[in-house]
């Protein structure tokens, strides 16, 4: 049985300035998760949140801190961003390291282990995955900013990945990163998505819990 559909708030998108701020906001609006998203410079060409910001973060609110290393060499990250307080750490298949190991890695320090998938990455790619992962993430953009539009052709990723969790008996959950609004929602939902992340759509909303009410119905 999957998951009820939970919303994850992606600090991308937010004032950095007053980080925290803003982590109280998307919190008081009711979001579930707060998505972190980790950036090298090289992976992807911007450079963003560190492991000392999500420790200073941490003890400032109880969600879920979802860890989102987009970088070439996850696992000489992990444990920092592991002691730092993130309580799932997500890596990319198309990453330089041994995928499985690393996911092994991780579980091993007591975190949800994720794997990611680019726009342009075959779905199957992380069908071995299934089974040693505790969260797929579909980027329905390109990653590295904020603010694109939702590629249509994600749902069929979506249930490409259902499907087959499903023919060899295994559930899995199903994050959602990338143009996510009150519009591309329920499509990603009724394609199998567990989880959704947003960034734009909730902190540009004049009412942010109305937009975490309108992203969960």
């Amino acid at each position: 049985m999957t998951i009820q559909t939970k919303i994850s708030a992606s600090v991308l998108t937010a004032d950095l300035s007053r980080l925290a701020e803003a982590v109280a906001a998307v919190e008081s609006a009711g979001v579930d998760m707060l998505h972190i998203d980790v950036m090298d410079g090289i992976f992807v060409p911007p450079l963003t949140i560190g492991n000392a910001v999500v420790k200073s973060l941490r003890d400032k609110s109880p969600l879920i801190f979802d860890a989102h290393l987009m970088v070439v060499k996850p696992q000489r990250l992990i444990p920092l961003f592991a002691e730092a307080g993130s309580d799932m750490i997500s890596i990319h298949i198309e990453s330089d390291c041994d995928v499985p190991q690393v996911l092994r890695q991780i579980r091993d320090l007591g975190k949800k282990a994720g794997v990611a998938v680019n726009p342009t990455t075959p779905i199957e790619s992380v069908f071995d995955c299934i089974g040693s992962a505790d969260l797929f993430v579909i980027m329905s953009v390109e990653p590295g900013y904020g603010g694109q539009a939702f590629i249509p052709e994600s749902l069929d990723k979506i249930k490409a990945l259902r499907e087959e969790s499903r023919r060899r008996g295994i559930d899995v959950t199903i994050q959602v990163d990338g143009g996510i609004n009150d519009k591309t929602a329920p499509n990603a939902v009724k394609a199998g998505a567990d989880i959704l992340v947003s960034g734009a759509y909730l902190f540009n909303s004049p009412d942010m819990a109305e937009s975490v009410r309108k992203l969960r119905d």
